[in-house]
Protein backbone atom coordinates (compact mmCIF):
# COMPACT_ATOMS: atom_id res chain seq x y z
CA UNK A 1 0.00 0.00 0.00
CA UNK A 2 1.10 3.72 -0.86
CA UNK A 3 2.79 5.55 1.63
CA UNK A 4 1.96 9.37 1.91
CA UNK A 5 4.88 11.33 2.44
CA UNK A 6 5.16 15.26 2.90
CA UNK A 7 5.35 17.37 -0.02
CA UNK A 8 8.52 18.74 -1.16
CA UNK A 9 8.66 22.16 -0.04
CA UNK A 10 11.90 23.18 -1.31
CA UNK A 11 10.82 22.30 -4.95
CA UNK A 12 7.52 23.48 -4.09
CA UNK A 13 9.18 26.88 -3.09
CA UNK A 14 11.72 27.35 -5.82
CA UNK A 15 8.87 26.90 -8.30
CA UNK A 16 6.68 29.31 -6.89
CA UNK A 17 9.24 31.80 -6.60
CA UNK A 18 10.35 31.15 -10.73
CA UNK A 19 6.68 31.15 -11.55
CA UNK A 20 5.83 34.85 -9.24
CA UNK A 21 9.64 36.21 -10.55
CA UNK A 22 8.76 35.28 -13.88
CA UNK A 23 5.03 37.71 -14.13
CA UNK A 24 7.40 40.36 -12.36
CA UNK A 25 10.13 40.04 -15.22
CA UNK A 26 7.57 39.63 -18.09
CA UNK A 27 6.02 42.92 -16.61
CA UNK A 28 9.43 44.79 -16.47
CA UNK A 29 10.61 43.26 -20.53
CA UNK A 30 7.22 43.96 -22.30
CA UNK A 31 5.41 46.80 -20.50
CA UNK A 32 6.92 49.50 -23.39
CA UNK A 33 6.37 47.16 -26.39
CA UNK A 34 3.13 46.18 -24.80
CA UNK A 35 2.09 50.02 -24.77
CA UNK A 36 3.34 50.63 -28.34
CA UNK A 37 1.72 46.93 -29.58
CA UNK A 38 -1.58 47.07 -27.86
CA UNK A 39 -2.06 50.18 -26.25
CA UNK A 40 -1.86 48.68 -22.76
CA UNK A 41 1.43 48.34 -20.83
CA UNK A 42 -0.27 45.28 -18.75
CA UNK A 43 -0.80 43.63 -21.85
CA UNK A 44 1.67 40.28 -21.12
CA UNK A 45 2.03 40.72 -17.43
CA UNK A 46 -1.88 39.77 -17.48
CA UNK A 47 -2.21 37.10 -19.68
CA UNK A 48 1.17 35.87 -17.88
CA UNK A 49 -1.14 36.12 -14.77
CA UNK A 50 -3.85 34.19 -15.98
CA UNK A 51 -1.36 31.34 -17.81
CA UNK A 52 -0.10 31.23 -14.29
CA UNK A 53 -3.39 30.70 -12.14
CA UNK A 54 -4.19 28.27 -14.82
CA UNK A 55 -0.36 26.40 -14.55
CA UNK A 56 -0.14 26.57 -10.65
CA UNK A 57 -4.09 24.92 -10.48
CA UNK A 58 -2.97 22.17 -12.94
CA UNK A 59 -0.09 21.68 -10.80
CA UNK A 60 -1.68 20.84 -7.74
CA UNK A 61 -4.34 18.79 -9.30
CA UNK A 62 -1.17 16.45 -10.84
CA UNK A 63 0.21 17.22 -7.41
CA UNK A 64 -3.10 14.98 -5.41
CA UNK A 65 -3.29 12.13 -8.82
CA UNK A 66 -0.94 9.50 -8.22
CA UNK A 67 1.47 8.94 -10.90
CA UNK A 68 1.37 5.81 -11.00
CA UNK A 69 -2.05 5.74 -12.89
CA UNK A 70 -0.33 7.17 -16.02
CA UNK A 71 1.29 3.38 -16.39
CA UNK A 72 -1.99 2.57 -17.69
CA UNK A 73 -2.09 1.74 -21.57
CA UNK A 74 -5.73 3.40 -21.70
CA UNK A 75 -4.02 6.92 -21.07
CA UNK A 76 -0.96 6.43 -22.70
CA UNK A 77 -1.79 5.60 -26.50
CA UNK A 78 -4.63 7.89 -26.23
CA UNK A 79 -2.10 10.40 -25.43
CA UNK A 80 0.12 9.51 -28.27
CA UNK A 81 -2.49 9.34 -30.72
CA UNK A 82 -3.72 12.69 -29.37
CA UNK A 83 -0.13 14.60 -29.82
CA UNK A 84 0.36 13.15 -33.23
CA UNK A 85 -3.26 14.44 -33.94
CA UNK A 86 -2.18 17.84 -32.95
CA UNK A 87 1.15 17.92 -34.76
CA UNK A 88 -0.57 17.42 -37.73
CA UNK A 89 -3.23 20.05 -37.51
CA UNK A 90 -1.24 22.78 -36.28
CA UNK A 91 0.88 22.41 -40.16
CA UNK A 92 -2.24 22.92 -41.54
CA UNK A 93 -3.22 25.82 -39.44
CA UNK A 94 -2.23 29.68 -40.56
CA UNK A 95 1.70 30.76 -40.04
CA UNK A 96 3.04 32.95 -37.38
CA UNK A 97 6.30 34.44 -37.81
CA UNK A 98 6.99 32.30 -40.79
CA UNK A 99 6.48 28.90 -38.25
CA UNK A 100 3.25 26.52 -37.87
CA UNK A 101 3.99 26.06 -34.05
CA UNK A 102 0.85 26.94 -31.95
CA UNK A 103 -2.67 26.33 -32.36
CA UNK A 104 -5.02 29.33 -32.78
CA UNK A 105 -8.68 29.36 -30.70
CA UNK A 106 -9.71 32.74 -30.57
CA UNK A 107 -7.50 34.68 -28.33
CA UNK A 108 -5.77 31.62 -26.88
CA UNK A 109 -2.67 29.99 -28.49
CA UNK A 110 -1.62 26.35 -27.50
CA UNK A 111 1.89 24.70 -29.08
CA UNK A 112 1.27 21.09 -29.10
CA UNK A 113 4.96 20.17 -29.32
CA UNK A 114 4.86 21.48 -25.56
CA UNK A 115 2.43 18.69 -24.49
CA UNK A 116 4.18 15.92 -26.68
CA UNK A 117 7.09 16.05 -25.05
CA UNK A 118 5.28 15.27 -21.43
CA UNK A 119 3.42 12.56 -23.24
CA UNK A 120 6.51 11.13 -24.98
CA UNK A 121 8.29 11.28 -21.51
CA UNK A 122 5.17 8.90 -19.80
CA UNK A 123 5.62 6.41 -22.96
CA UNK A 124 9.27 6.49 -22.58
CA UNK A 125 9.11 5.67 -18.35
CA UNK A 126 6.30 3.24 -19.17
CA UNK A 127 7.71 1.34 -22.71
CA UNK A 128 11.07 1.45 -20.70
CA UNK A 129 10.06 0.06 -17.38
CA UNK A 130 8.10 -3.01 -19.55
CA UNK A 131 11.26 -3.30 -21.44
CA UNK A 132 13.83 -3.21 -18.79
CA UNK A 133 15.19 -6.66 -18.94
CA UNK A 134 15.42 -6.28 -22.87
CA UNK A 135 16.75 -2.53 -23.23
CA UNK A 136 19.20 -3.51 -25.94
CA UNK A 137 16.66 -5.56 -27.97
CA UNK A 138 16.78 -3.51 -31.88
CA UNK A 139 13.48 -5.09 -32.15
CA UNK A 140 11.78 -5.04 -29.08
CA UNK A 141 12.82 -1.87 -27.61
CA UNK A 142 14.41 0.30 -29.49
CA UNK A 143 12.78 0.15 -33.17
CA UNK A 144 9.46 1.16 -31.56
CA UNK A 145 11.37 4.12 -29.29
CA UNK A 146 12.54 5.22 -32.59
CA UNK A 147 9.43 5.02 -34.79
CA UNK A 148 7.08 6.81 -31.79
CA UNK A 149 9.81 9.68 -31.15
CA UNK A 150 10.50 9.73 -35.03
CA UNK A 151 7.77 10.78 -35.73
CA UNK A 152 6.99 13.53 -33.44
CA UNK A 153 10.03 14.69 -34.75
CA UNK A 154 9.28 15.02 -38.14
CA UNK A 155 6.49 16.49 -37.51
CA UNK A 156 7.86 19.23 -34.93
CA UNK A 157 10.67 19.27 -37.79
CA UNK A 158 8.00 20.34 -40.07
CA UNK A 159 6.54 23.68 -38.11
CA UNK A 160 9.95 23.99 -38.17
CA UNK A 161 11.33 23.93 -34.71
CA UNK A 162 14.77 22.63 -34.52
CA UNK A 163 15.31 23.91 -31.19
CA UNK A 164 12.54 21.68 -29.70
CA UNK A 165 13.20 18.58 -31.81
CA UNK A 166 16.73 19.02 -30.18
CA UNK A 167 15.28 19.26 -26.67
CA UNK A 168 13.24 16.27 -27.28
CA UNK A 169 16.22 14.11 -28.22
CA UNK A 170 18.13 15.19 -24.73
CA UNK A 171 15.23 14.16 -23.15
CA UNK A 172 14.77 10.50 -24.68
CA UNK A 173 19.00 10.11 -24.28
CA UNK A 174 18.80 10.63 -20.77
CA UNK A 175 16.54 8.58 -20.18
CA UNK A 176 18.02 5.53 -22.37
CA UNK A 177 20.88 6.73 -20.32
CA UNK A 178 18.96 6.33 -17.05
CA UNK A 179 17.46 2.86 -17.90
CA UNK A 180 20.66 1.14 -18.95
CA UNK A 181 21.43 1.47 -22.34
CA UNK A 182 24.70 0.95 -23.10
CA UNK A 183 27.18 3.67 -24.16
CA UNK A 184 27.96 2.11 -27.69
CA UNK A 185 24.15 2.64 -28.60
CA UNK A 186 24.56 6.04 -28.04
CA UNK A 187 28.12 6.33 -30.39
CA UNK A 188 26.20 4.78 -32.96
CA UNK A 189 23.12 7.07 -32.77
CA UNK A 190 25.01 10.40 -32.40
CA UNK A 191 27.23 9.12 -36.10
CA UNK A 192 23.75 8.13 -37.80
CA UNK A 193 22.17 12.06 -36.31
CA UNK A 194 25.41 13.96 -37.39
CA UNK A 195 24.87 13.65 -41.59
CA UNK A 196 20.82 14.83 -40.53
CA UNK A 197 21.77 17.75 -38.20
CA UNK A 198 24.32 19.02 -40.76
CA UNK A 199 22.00 18.94 -43.56
CA UNK A 200 19.55 20.25 -41.68
CA UNK A 201 21.52 23.45 -40.02
CA UNK A 202 24.15 23.80 -43.09
CA UNK A 203 21.35 23.34 -45.79
CA UNK A 204 18.88 25.50 -44.50
CA UNK A 205 19.56 29.03 -45.15
CA UNK A 206 18.14 30.82 -41.78
CA UNK A 207 19.93 27.98 -39.35
CA UNK A 208 23.02 28.34 -41.21
CA UNK A 209 22.73 32.33 -41.15
CA UNK A 210 22.22 31.86 -36.79
CA UNK A 211 25.56 29.04 -36.70
CA UNK A 212 27.99 32.04 -38.74
CA UNK A 213 26.08 34.76 -36.14
CA UNK A 214 26.95 32.67 -33.61
CA UNK A 215 30.40 32.14 -34.50
CA UNK A 216 31.36 35.76 -35.63
CA UNK A 217 28.63 37.92 -34.38
CA UNK A 218 30.24 41.25 -35.15
CA UNK A 219 30.87 40.26 -39.17
CA UNK A 220 26.80 41.50 -39.58
CA UNK A 221 26.38 43.63 -36.18
CA UNK A 222 22.83 45.12 -37.90
CA UNK A 223 21.78 41.84 -39.53
CA UNK A 224 22.36 38.10 -38.40
CA UNK A 225 24.60 38.72 -35.51
CA UNK A 226 22.00 41.27 -33.94
CA UNK A 227 20.33 39.62 -31.23
CA UNK A 228 23.25 37.82 -29.60
CA UNK A 229 25.21 41.48 -29.48
CA UNK A 230 22.34 42.96 -27.92
CA UNK A 231 22.12 40.38 -25.71
CA UNK A 232 25.78 40.60 -24.95
CA UNK A 233 25.55 44.64 -24.46
CA UNK A 234 22.47 43.55 -21.89
CA UNK A 235 24.19 41.15 -19.52
CA UNK A 236 27.04 43.15 -19.41
CA UNK A 237 25.49 46.59 -18.44
CA UNK A 238 24.08 44.72 -15.58
CA UNK A 239 27.21 44.11 -13.72
CA UNK A 240 26.86 42.60 -10.16
CA UNK A 241 23.90 44.13 -9.11
CA UNK A 242 22.35 45.41 -12.09
CA UNK A 243 20.74 49.13 -13.04
CA UNK A 244 17.62 48.56 -11.35
CA UNK A 245 14.21 46.58 -12.19
CA UNK A 246 12.15 48.34 -14.84
CA UNK A 247 15.45 50.56 -15.45
CA UNK A 248 17.13 48.06 -18.54
CA UNK A 249 17.48 49.95 -21.85
CA UNK A 250 18.04 46.95 -23.94
CA UNK A 251 14.33 45.70 -23.91
CA UNK A 252 13.58 49.18 -25.71
CA UNK A 253 12.90 47.46 -29.26
CA UNK A 254 16.56 46.43 -29.20
CA UNK A 255 16.33 42.64 -27.96
CA UNK A 256 14.02 41.23 -29.99
CA UNK A 257 10.88 39.93 -27.83
CA UNK A 258 12.83 40.33 -24.98
CA UNK A 259 9.61 39.11 -22.58
CA UNK A 260 10.52 35.31 -24.27
CA UNK A 261 13.93 34.18 -25.26
CA UNK A 262 15.65 36.90 -24.49
CA UNK A 263 14.04 37.66 -20.82
CA UNK A 264 17.22 36.24 -19.19
CA UNK A 265 18.99 39.05 -21.21
CA UNK A 266 16.62 41.61 -19.06
CA UNK A 267 17.39 39.53 -16.17
CA UNK A 268 21.06 40.55 -16.25
CA UNK A 269 20.81 43.90 -16.85
CA UNK A 270 18.25 44.72 -14.38
CA UNK A 271 19.15 42.54 -11.91
CA UNK A 272 23.09 41.87 -12.98
CA UNK A 273 24.80 38.71 -11.68
CA UNK A 274 23.41 38.43 -8.40
CA UNK A 275 19.85 38.32 -10.37
CA UNK A 276 21.21 35.78 -12.82
CA UNK A 277 22.76 33.32 -10.14
CA UNK A 278 19.89 33.58 -7.81
CA UNK A 279 17.81 32.47 -10.86
CA UNK A 280 20.17 29.46 -11.72
CA UNK A 281 20.28 28.62 -8.32
CA UNK A 282 16.51 28.07 -8.01
CA UNK A 283 16.64 25.98 -11.46
CA UNK A 284 19.58 23.95 -9.55
CA UNK A 285 17.35 23.39 -6.59
CA UNK A 286 14.49 21.99 -9.44
CA UNK A 287 17.43 19.33 -10.92
CA UNK A 288 18.67 18.62 -6.65
CA UNK A 289 14.78 17.75 -6.05
CA UNK A 290 14.12 16.34 -9.44
CA UNK A 291 17.17 13.91 -9.50
CA UNK A 292 15.99 12.98 -5.65
CA UNK A 293 13.05 11.88 -5.88
CA UNK A 294 14.04 9.72 -8.74
CA UNK A 295 16.80 8.09 -6.84
CA UNK A 296 13.90 7.43 -3.78
CA UNK A 297 11.62 6.19 -6.19
CA UNK A 298 10.84 2.48 -5.42
CA UNK A 299 9.79 1.49 -9.11
CA UNK A 300 11.59 2.45 -12.50
CA UNK A 301 8.05 3.80 -14.12
CA UNK A 302 8.85 6.88 -11.31
CA UNK A 303 12.14 6.69 -11.35
CA UNK A 304 12.58 7.47 -15.27
CA UNK A 305 9.69 9.95 -15.24
CA UNK A 306 11.30 11.94 -12.68
CA UNK A 307 14.68 11.92 -14.31
CA UNK A 308 12.53 12.94 -18.20
CA UNK A 309 10.28 15.53 -16.44
CA UNK A 310 13.28 16.79 -14.46
CA UNK A 311 15.94 17.38 -17.62
CA UNK A 312 12.69 18.48 -19.43
CA UNK A 313 12.62 21.53 -17.39
CA UNK A 314 16.18 22.06 -16.31
CA UNK A 315 18.01 20.72 -19.74
CA UNK A 316 15.68 23.81 -21.59
CA UNK A 317 16.73 26.82 -18.84
CA UNK A 318 20.35 25.75 -19.35
CA UNK A 319 19.58 25.66 -23.30
CA UNK A 320 18.30 28.92 -23.32
CA UNK A 321 20.95 30.39 -20.59
CA UNK A 322 23.45 29.25 -23.08
CA UNK A 323 21.92 31.10 -25.88
CA UNK A 324 21.30 34.14 -24.13
CA UNK A 325 25.20 34.22 -23.39
CA UNK A 326 26.47 33.47 -26.56
CA UNK A 327 27.35 29.50 -25.71
CA UNK A 328 25.19 28.30 -28.01
CA UNK A 329 23.46 29.30 -31.63
CA UNK A 330 20.02 30.82 -31.24
CA UNK A 331 17.11 28.55 -30.48
CA UNK A 332 13.47 29.92 -29.83
CA UNK A 333 13.31 27.74 -26.21
CA UNK A 334 11.68 30.01 -23.71
CA UNK A 335 12.95 29.81 -19.94
CA UNK A 336 11.01 27.92 -18.50
CA UNK A 337 8.56 29.15 -15.69
CA UNK A 338 10.03 32.67 -16.43
CA UNK A 339 9.41 33.48 -20.01
CA UNK A 340 5.77 35.32 -21.24
CA UNK A 341 4.15 32.25 -22.82
CA UNK A 342 1.00 30.15 -21.91
CA UNK A 343 2.07 26.77 -23.34
CA UNK A 344 5.37 26.60 -21.79
CA UNK A 345 4.15 27.34 -18.37
CA UNK A 346 1.27 25.11 -18.38
CA UNK A 347 3.03 22.34 -19.25
CA UNK A 348 5.96 23.23 -17.21
CA UNK A 349 3.78 23.35 -14.15
CA UNK A 350 2.23 20.41 -14.55
CA UNK A 351 5.34 18.61 -15.53
CA UNK A 352 6.26 19.73 -11.74
CA UNK A 353 3.02 18.71 -10.47
CA UNK A 354 4.04 14.81 -11.53
CA UNK A 355 7.69 15.38 -10.26
CA UNK A 356 6.01 16.95 -6.90
CA UNK A 357 3.76 13.39 -6.86
CA UNK A 358 6.49 11.55 -7.30
CA UNK A 359 8.61 12.98 -3.67
CA UNK A 360 5.70 12.68 -1.95
CA UNK A 361 4.56 8.40 -2.84
CA UNK A 362 6.52 5.40 -2.55
CA UNK A 363 5.24 1.64 -2.68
Amino acid sequence: MARQLEADKALFGAVIILVLFGIIMVYSASAVIASERYGSSTYYLIRQGVWAVLGLSVMVIMMKLDYRRLANPLVIFPALGLQVLMLLVVLLWNPSHHARRWLHLGAVSFQPSEFAKIVIIVFLAYFLDMHKNEISDWKRTLLPIGLVVGIDALLILREPDFGTTLALALIVAAMLFAAGLPLIYFGYGMLAAFPVIFLLIFHVGYRYKRVLAFLHPYADPLGAGFQILQSYIAVGTGGIAGVGLMEGKQKLFFLPEPQTDFIFAVISEELGLIGAIAVLALFGVILWRGLRAAARCSNDFGRLLAIGLTIMVVGEAMVNVSVVIGLLPTKGIPLPLISYGGSSLVMTLLAIGILLNISQNTS
